[in-house]
């Protein structure tokens, strides 16, 4: 018997929810390829691993950046191998809720609908992750009440304000978790004249990056090559200096939610005022971002008990009733104003 599954196709993470059973699958959206024969050598955590740490015929990619699609075949060999691990075969082919950005255009829906159905989907529908996390939150969509969601993942970051199972404002950037880590790795090396790869460049913004000034600050050694010489060498890096190096991406994403904020009807932002803004997604964790966020929105932030999962939990209360929930959820039907 075939089971309907929910996926989130995100930038950073692929998580995968299987109804009746909750989450089975969750890692890195990172496949491993051997150019020489094509063959497929890893995909998920196995395939991290491989990152900066190859020899030259072998690549670890990230099929998706910034929510879209930028080589459908080997997005389309990713899904298919997500699939098989959640217990598909040819002879179990589930219907599908895969859970996109509301920033994809018309081309990049079909594309992902397509690599779906080609990976051994019998139905693909989308839905748009800022409604899924609302959903997977438990906000009261359903009701006439103002709901706003920011979804920072690692490619885009998306603010929806949610009233009557509608998007009524949205503003949408691609930019998210991964532009920070680019903007350390920039840093560092115009700076301290240092090459860092993308894996130190995440564990820098994990271990002592932040948006917003905190009680303690922290400091941390980083290693990486010398360009002039091309040796080994350790610097310090301060919170503070971090800082001031991802507030290009991070002003980015708070001015999209002060946008989306600036769009939103009189009635529905003054309900913000009483039940504040939910916080979702991996950028979300972000030490101080939701400190920011409030400062400068002037409206309390919330981050939600599972920002990681809040998408594919939503899209999984969708598939537990996928005979009686409507398409109104579904990419296309919401109204909005952007």
């Amino acid at each position: 018997m075939s089971r309907d599954l929910a996926i989130d196709l995100g930038t950073a993470n692929t998580l995968v929810y299987a109804r009746d059973e909750g989450i089975v699958l969750n890692e890195p959206s990172v496949i491993a390829l051997n150019t020489r024969s094509g063959d497929v050598l890893a995909i998920g955590r196995d395939a991290w691993k491989m990152i900066g740490r190859t020899p030259s015929h072998i690549v670890a990619v990230r099929p998706l950046r910034q929510g879209a699609i930028t080589d459908f075949d080997i997005t389309e060999r990713m899904i298919r191998m997500v699939l098989h691990r959640a217990g598909v075969s040819r002879f179990n082919r589930p219907r599908v809720v895969i859970c996109v950005p509301s920033a994809i255009t018309a081309v990049e829906q079909r594309a992902v609908r397509e690599a779906a159905r080609r990976a051994g989907a019998v139905e693909a529908h989308l839905l748009e992750q800022p409604m899924a996390a609302a959903i997977g939150s438990k906000l009261p969509i359903d009701q006439p009440i103002g709901n706003m969601v920011i979804d920072i993942g690692g490619g885009t970051t998306e603010t929806a304000l949610i009233s009557l199972g509608g998007v009524v404002a949205l503003e949408a950037v691609r930019v998210g978790s991964f532009d920070i880590d680019a903007a350390i790795q920039t840093h560092v090396r115009r700076t301290h004249g240092i090459a860092v790869g993308e894996q130190t460049a995440e564990q820098i913004k994990v271990a002592i990056g932040s948006a917003w000034p905190g009680a303690e600050e922290y400091e941390g050694d980083v290693r990486g090559r010398e360009i002039m010489s091309g040796l080994p060498r350790t610097i310090t890096l301060t919170s503070t200096e971090v800082r001031e190096a991802i507030d290009e991406p991070v002003s980015a994403m708070v001015d999209s939610v002060v946008s989306c904020l600036g769009a939103a009807p009189p009635e529905l932002a003054q309900d913000l005022i009483g039940r504040g803004i939910h916080l979702v997604g991996g950028g979300g964790l972000l030490r101080g971002m939701a400190e920011r966020v409030a400062a400068e929105a002037r409206v309390h932030v919330h981050l939600v008990d599972q920002p990681l999962e809040s998408v594919v939990l939503g899209a999984g209360q969708c598939i537990e009733s996928f005979d009686q929930v409507t398409d109104m959820f579904m990419t296309g039907r919401s109204s909005r104003r952007r």
